[in-house]
């Protein structure tokens, strides 16, 4: 029998950001979430919506930017207008998330929210929904619960979760109490954390009853709280225009991190169930490479028209979204995207370092290749 905490489920999706270090393939107008980094055909929004579907009965919600509506909405025909919260400008992700939880909360006042990023990769799927259905089960008991991911390299790229003692609930085994949550480690801090075996990646995945979640926004961020509040009182009403327009604009900018998820922890009120399953945030090319290098266990990954291609000895990635016929020959791990104002070439190595070349584009004022 079902669990009833998991009827009360209702995931939200925070479809934002640009994606700086997977330029020029990833623009303002294309971002990262609306693309299809692993060849499957779908992009990484598509397949975060159907991951969370079946657990929902298809009540997703998306919070994207106004300029991505006839985007999502082409590939999420399915997704309602009423499930579709946009942004008229980035306030970062307490507000995003802040708001679609305030809309869910003046909806249903026991729903239990959960909130995953759109541009993540994830397998399996199955193992996904058990440990997200065990999340849910958890935060039915008064908790804000986060996914951590086990480590599987001393990443200094990701915040880091302690989490050693378990809850004991009979549906959700897995579940421990977190002690703390730390920012983005050093080296050899990080190198430490993996040797301990009891941290965990923060990816940013919290499920917890809508309820809870504002009550530590109200505490910590009570102008935040506030102006959301408005917002989402006015959303399913005439006045919702008026008042998003004249509200919006006064949100402070600041992380659901900071706003909710660590002080909550301080107040004992987090939880963590440890993600079995593979997951990676895609964060640059050599990322994509490796993913896609996985899955077809070749050394050269082609995205786009793989005939404009001819490889010669190298591997790597190349992307090809032009006329243009590319010819590599005889070099190992490279990036190459071509695209049609703008060609990236570097080692995979060097694939972070992207984030210089768009920084620089910025800087040149050439605001049209961004």
């Amino acid at each position: 029998m079902m669990n009833t905490a998991l009827t009360r489920f209702r995931p939200l999706i925070p479809a934002g950001g640009v994606g700086s270090r997977l330029w020029p393939l990833s623009r303002a107008h294309a971002p990262k979430f609306l693309l299809d980094l692993t060849d499957s055909g779908n992009s990484l929004l598509r397949d975060t919506y159907d991951r969370l579907a079946p657990l929902s009965n298809g009540s997703v919600m998306v919070v994207t930017g106004a300029s991505h509506a006839n985007a999502v909405t082409q590939q999420l025909p399915e997704l309602r207008g009423t499930d579709m919260v946009l942004e008229p400008s980035p306030k970062d992700s307490a507000a995003a998330i802040g708001l679609a939880c305030a809309i869910i909360h003046a909806r249903e006042p026991e729903a239990i929210i959960g909130s995953f990023a759109a541009d993540h990769v994830i397998s399996p799927v199955e193992e996904f929904q058990k440990v997200v259905s065990e999340a849910v089960i958890t935060a039915a008991t008064g908790k804000v619960v986060t996914i951590g991911i086990t480590p599987t390299e001393p990443s200094t790229a990701f915040g880091y979760i302690r989490a050693t003692k378990s809850l004991n609930i009979d549906e959700a085994p897995h579940a421990l109490a977190v002690d703390s949550f730390v920012e983005k480690p050093d080296a050899d801090t990080a190198a430490a954390y993996l040797a301990s075996g009891e941290y965990t990646w923060n990816a940013g995945m919290f499920v917890a009853p809508a309820a809870l979640m504002l009550e530590h926004l109200e505490a910590n961020e009570p102008e935040l709280y506030a102006g959301i509040m408005e917002i989402a009182t006015a959303w399913d009403t005439p006045s919702r225009e008026e008042v998003m327009e004249r509200v919006w604009p006064t949100l402070p900018k600041t992380a659901i991190d900071y706003a909710v998820a660590e002080p909550a922890a301080a107040a004992g009120d987090v939880a963590m169930v440890p993600g079995s399953f593979s997951w990676d945030d895609v964060g640059d090319f050599d990322a994509v490479a490796r993913l896609n290098q996985e899955k077809s266990g070749e050394p050269m990954t082609i995205l786009g028209d793989k005939t404009k291609v001819l490889n010669h000895g190298c591997s790597g990635i190349i992307v090809s979204q032009t006329q243009r016929t590319i010819s590599v020959i005889g070099m190992d791990d490279i990036v190459v995207v071509d695209t049609d104002d703008a060609l990236l070439v570097a080692p995979r190595s060097k694939a972070q370092q992207v984030k210089d070349a768009v920084a620089e584009v910025k800087a040149r004022g050439l605001d049209n290749l961004l």
